[in-house]
């Protein structure tokens, strides 16, 4: 059972703050009950920007409002000016929904890690006919088959180049749809001929995959021994290509899939958690054991707002709810409430007391606070050089708040087929999940028609599925760019306001035209102007890897990809019917519309026909 409560606050830190309105505050803050709960912090535009949980909401939420705060989590508290709170029954209640709403509303002080990918495993299939093949986000609840998965790989490289050794050495299943034909690889020796789907030796198999599954846990001499047969016979039959290749495979082996020296005396297959908290950074070490082997690492460092043990769990819970695979047991300091974690989880998580697992955790932790030492200095360094260029950008433009830019850049084919491109920063840091792409129709044929198109697509969307607004947009050119924006956004009655970068005569950076169309000069050497121009050139480089990619498809796909209406199953089609942009072009346009229909085929008929072939 949850109790829900919302209360108006103000900022007790900014200069604006009197008296009278702190203790209007501290009043408020005095009704907040002292039992077990999520709260959720919100901004001017009424979004979520931070959840947390506490075991004593009153005493978490006063904590934010009283004393003095620093770094990121003053930049939290200038950011509220509301909060709500869930009262709950017990703290895996509070946890369960303090997950559910971060996964819900992504908040931006909250944990984010690095990146939404997670590290690559070798996934050994339970099939009639077995295949070998490295995957990714994985999950425990989702994997429900009886296939056997080995890792995580930091080095994906590595994994793959274990994947290939293997299909090599071993006559595995090659193909995902077997056909009625052997292939290349059953006249080479390197598969059974699964596709003729007779004579094929079980025992062979069931011997194949347990010598698989003993080198993968470790047992590198089960392979090396067979390549160094294979080598001997192949030097006695004098083919010494042959026996050339087995010995670069058996070097391949000693090298990329060498494990680190320090062995359990059991065989743990587990994760270590170790961690180091300084000021308002957060060290994390992951050591990953696997068969009693120290298998590979995972570091991150970031800035954090909650408390050290608030933070490192909901850093694990994301950690594995990405797509890292669950390990039979984790390990973790004193610090972390076991219990909780365990429940949510649903593994078994300790606290090494003694031994060999006490010592990696007290290694994982020496490692995490050398991370600190280390980068701290680095990130601490860039986040002001951050912050001087924000509050710059903030006092040219006279804005109270700059948080979140959404930039904009249009790319063209010899005029053509133009798409659109928006990258996202938070405080000058990329958010890459947050990046699009934009189709732009073929009628379009000049940058400006594109830019009214693109960003009123963009902020409809922003208004129908209430997204989060930005504080600012950039658009890549000078007065028309910002004047075209500036009436798509008026026209939705937004109040975003807009600036463009415009180059000077070396095609570099040196002008924002604002919203008043008034042209402010920007110190090259200043720390603004690198951040711009770093948002320029990601803009730039994401906008034009649309078209190269594209362009890797082909001539005819791409055309076909720019027109609206005209979907992969459509694009097979043609491509089956006619093979050629000059074959389509010469069609009919009856004979377009039984494959696309009336509207679509004109479009394209009349599109083909007023460009050059």
């Amino acid at each position: 059972m949850f109790l829900f409560f919302s209360f108006f606050c103000y900022n007790l830190n900014g200069d604006f703050m009197n008296e009278n309105i702190k203790s209007h505050i501290k009043q408020k803050l005095s009704l907040v009950p002292e039992q077990p709960g999520s709260y959720q912090m919100k901004n001017k535009d009424n979004i979520i920007i931070y959840v947390g949980k506490a075991k004593n909401l009153k005493n978490r939420l006063k904590s934010y409002f009283t004393g003095t705060v620093t770094g990121k989590t003053l930049m939290l508290v200038n950011d509220i000016v509301d909060f709500e709170y869930i009262v709950t029954n017990s703290e895996l209640e509070s946890l369960i929904l303090e997950i559910t709403l971060i996964k819900k509303y992504n908040p931006k002080y909250n944990i984010l890690l690095k990146d939404d990918k997670s590290y690559p495993y070798i996934e050994l299939t339970d099939e009639t006919y077995p295949t070998l093949r490295v995957v990714r986000n994985l999950n425990k609840k989702k994997n429900k088959n009886k296939n056997k998965y080995f890792g995580p790989y930091p080095n994906v490289m590595a994994a793959r180049k274990t994947v290939d050794i293997i299909n090599r050495v071993y006559p595995l299943r090659k193909c995902n749809n077997m056909g009625k034909n052997v292939c290349l690889y059953y006249h080479i020796g390197e598969c059974l001929g699964y596709c003729k789907r007779e004579n094929i030796d079980k025992e062979k198999l069931i011997n194949m995959k347990n010598d698989i599954i003993s080198f993968l846990n470790g047992n590198k001499e089960i392979i090396s021994k067979k390549i160094e047969n294979d080598m001997q016979i192949a030097s006695q039959n004098l083919n010494f290509e042959k026996a050339i290749e087995l010995k670069s495979m058996l070097e391949d082996i000693n090298i990329t899939l060498k494990k680190q020296t320090i062995v359990l005396n059991k065989n743990y297959t587990c994760d270590i958690f170790g961690y180091y908290k300084h000021n308002n950074y957060l060290s994390v070490q992951v050591f990953f054991i696997r068969e009693g082997v120290l298998f590979g690492h995972h570091y991150d460092i970031f800035t954090v707002v909650e408390e050290k043990e608030e933070a490192i769990i909901e850093y694990i819970i994301k950690f594995y709810e990405k797509g890292n695979l669950l390990p039979k047991e984790i390990f973790v300091n004193d610090l972390v409430d076991c219990n909780i974690l365990k429940s949510y989880l649903n593994i078994k998580v300790s606290i090494p007391k003694k031994g060999n697992i006490k010592k990696l955790l007290e290694l994982a932790n020496n490692n995490a606070k050398n991370l600190i030492n280390e980068k701290e200095e680095t990130i601490s360094r860039d986040d002001k050089a951050r912050l001087t260029a924000l509050n710059e950008l903030k006092n040219i433009l006279q804005l109270e708040n700059i948080y979140r830019i959404e930039a904009f850049d249009n790319s063209h084919l010899f005029g053509t087929f133009y798409v659109g491109g928006m990258v996202v920063f938070d405080n000058f840091v990329a958010n890459k999940n947050l990046y699009r792409k934009f189709k732009i129709g073929i009628d379009v044929k000049d940058d400006l028609s594109a830019m009214k198109e693109v960003i009123y697509r963009r902020y409809y969307r922003v208004i129908m599925e209430n997204l989060e607004k930005p504080d600012l947009i950039i658009v890549d050119g000078g007065t028309h760019q910002v004047k075209v924006a500036c009436e798509v956004i008026k026209s939705l009655e937004l109040d975003i306001p807009v600036i463009g970068l415009k180059k000077d005569d070396k095609h570099r950076t040196n002008t924002i035209i604002d919203w008043n169309l008034k042209e402010i000069n920007i110190d090259s050497k200043s720390n603004l102007f690198l951040f711009l121009t770093k948002i320029q050139d990601e803009v730039h480089n994401y906008a034009i890897s649309y078209h190269r990619n594209i362009k890797t498809k082909g001539m005819l796909s791409s055309i076909l990809s720019m027109i609206n209406g005209i979907g992969e199953v459509r694009k097979k089609e043609l491509l089956k019917k006619y093979g050629s942009l000059k074959k389509i072009k010469d069609a009919p346009l009856n004979e377009l519309e039984k494959i696309l229909g009336v509207n679509i085929a004109k479009n394209l008929y009349d599109y083909l026909n007023n460009i050059q072939s």
